[in-house]
C-alpha cells in the first residue's frame, strides 16, 4: 500500500516538474497532427489512409519532441555543471574575495554593513551554501538537477502522442465524412482546454489564450487543406 502511494507520489511530482513539457507537448502534438490529417482528409475518401498518415505522424512527432526534449534538458543539465564546476574552482582559489564580493553585491541591494557582514560570516562556515548562493544569484543555474532528462523526454513523448491521437482516432470509429466533422470539432474542443489551461497556467487571460490556441491549430488545419486540395487537383 504504502509503495504504491510512494510511486503515486513520485509520478505526481514528476507531472508537476514537466508541466511545461505536458503542455507543449500536447499543443505541438494536436496542431501537427490535425494539420496533417485535415489535409489527408480533403485529398482522399478512404479513411484508412488518412488514419495511416495520421498514426504514423502522430508516433513520428511524438518520439522527434522525445528526443528533442531530453537533448534540450541534457544539454542544459551539462552546461549548468560545466558553470557550477568553474565557480567551485574560483570560489576555491579565493574564497575570502568571493565572500568579498557578495558583501558588495548585499550593500548594494540595501542590506546594512553588520547584515552583509553576517551572511559573508555564514557563507565562511558554510562553503556548500556560498557555491549555492553563486549558482542560483550569479549563474542562475541550479547546483543540483531535480529531475532527469528521460523524465520530461517521457512526459513529453506521453503529452504528445495523447494529443496528436484525437484528430486521428474518429477515422478508425466512422465513416470519412462523419469522421472529418467529428475529428474537427473534438480537437477544436482539446485546443480550447490546452488554451484554457495555458491560460491558468501561465496567469494570462483565459479567453484570449483559448482563442489564441484554436487559432494556430485552425491554422494548421487550414494548410493542410489548402496543400491536400493543391495536389489532387495538380
Amino acid at each position: 500500500m504504502h509503495a504504491g502511494l510512494d510511486v503515486v507520489r513520485r509520478i505526481r511530482a514528476s507531472l508537476i516538474t514537466s508541466i511545461g513539457d505536458v503542455a507543449f507537448g500536447m499543443e505541438d502534438g494536436a496542431v501537427s497532427v490535425a494539420g496533417l490529417v485535415f489535409g489527408v482528409a480533403a485529398s482522399t475518401d478512404d479513411s484508412q489512409i488518412v488514419l495511416l498518415a495520421g498514426a504514423t505522424g502522430a508516433i513520428a512527432g511524438a518520439v522527434s519532441m522525445m528526443a528533442g526534449t531530453y537533448l534540450d534538458v541534457h544539454s542544459d543539465r551539462s552546461r549548468a555543471a560545466a558553470l557550477v564546476e568553474q565557480a567551485r574552482r574560483r570560489i576555491d582559489a579565493d574564497p575570502a574575495g568571493t565572500r568579498e564580493r557578495i558583501a558588495d553585491q548585499l550593500r548594494a541591494a540595501g542590506f546594512t554593513e553588520d547584515e552583509s557582514r553576517g551572511v559573508t560570516a555564514a557563507f565562511e562556515r558554510n562553503p556548500g551554501a556560498l557555491l549555492d548562493y553563486v549558482a542560483a544569484f550569479e549563474l542562475s543555474v541550479p547546483r543540483r538537477a531535480e529531475t532527469s532528462p528521460w523524465t520530461h523526454a517521457l512526459w513529453m513523448f506521453v503529452a504528445d502522442l495523447v494529443a496528436a491521437s484525437i484528430p486521428v482516432i474518429p477515422f478508425a470509429l466512422f465513416d470519412i465524412d462523419t469522421a472529418r466533422v467529428v475529428s474537427l470539432v473534438v480537437t477544436g474542443a482539446l485546443m480550447a482546454a490546452l488554451g484554457i489551461a495555458r491560460g491558468r497556467i501561465g496567469h494570462e487571460s483565459v479567453p484570449r489564450a483559448a482563442l489564441q490556441t484554436m487559432a494556430i491549430a485552425g491554422a494548421a488545419a487550414l494548410a493542410g487543406v489548402l496543400i491536400g486540395r493543391l495536389v489532387t487537383q495538380s
